[in-house]
């Protein structure tokens, strides 16, 4: 099954050549992420002028992209076609979602997320990608079965849409019709993940990266913590 050829090793020449060297560069990446979220933390939490701070939120989002993928091992086509589906699938869901309401509620996007199409950021299905990628990563160190990994991973994503929430609605990333976030939000949330967790264990390419579940729990705790200070 393709599932099960996917989560076998890596060759051994996907290996780090130099791995002190790989680990330096972890390192590095690491730091940089933390710099980026400390100082965007502090800056909305406690400056008198957040919209400085957010006006950087697109870039954070292509720098945590750009590390991501330098720690993918291996950038066979199968894994630039899943970026690909994953983006665009995102992003006409949410066209849908915005137009419909069907599948997440009455929302509407604002302008910290940059550039829109259609009435939906152009980054957003780059966010959904990279939401795939990580919590598709992360469900793979549990030893269960395919499905089961999916619905994990599908729960990692809400569980991070939850800690979300508060801080897009209070800096403009996108508003909810009444300021009240719909069940419906996290129910929609969880069946397109769920899909599109499904996709990702079809898929054959190496699913291992060093820097995913630093840049998960980094983002965990910038949402959650900006949310408790709201």
């Amino acid at each position: 099954m393709p599932d099960s050829l996917s989560t076998s090793a890596a060759p051994a020449t996907l290996a780090p050549a130099n791995p002190d060297a790989h680990r330096r560069r972890l390192r590095l990446a690491q730091a940089v992420l933390l710099l980026f979220h400390v100082t965007g933390f502090v800056g909305l939490a406690f400056s008198q002028d957040p919209g400085f701070y957010l006006q950087f939120v697109p870039l954070n989002l292509l720098l945590t992209a750009g590390l991501l993928l330098a720690f993918q091992p291996e950038r066979s086509p199968t894994f630039w076609v899943f970026c690909a589906v994953t983006a665009v699938v995102g992003f006409f869901v949410e066209v849908v979602g915005i137009r419909t309401g069907v599948l997440f509620g009455q929302y509407t996007y604002g302008a910290t997320l940059g550039w829109k199409w259609l009435g939906v950021p152009l980054l957003i299905g780059l966010n959904w990608t990279l939401l795939t990628y990580m919590t598709g990563i992360l469900a793979r160190y549990l030893p269960l079965p395919g499905f089961l990994r999916a619905v994990v991973a599908a729960l990692l994503m809400v569980g991070l849409d939850l800690c979300i929430e508060p801080v897009a609605v209070r800096y403009d990333f996108w508003t909810w019709q009444y300021d009240v976030i719909p069940m419906l939000n996290f129910k929609g949330w969880f069946a397109v993940s769920l899909i599109l967790q499904v996709y990702f264990n079809r898929t054959e390419f190496v699913k291992r990266n060093p820097l995913v579940p630093f840049v998960y729990l980094v983002q965990l705790l910038f949402f959650f913590g900006l949310g408790m200070l709201l």
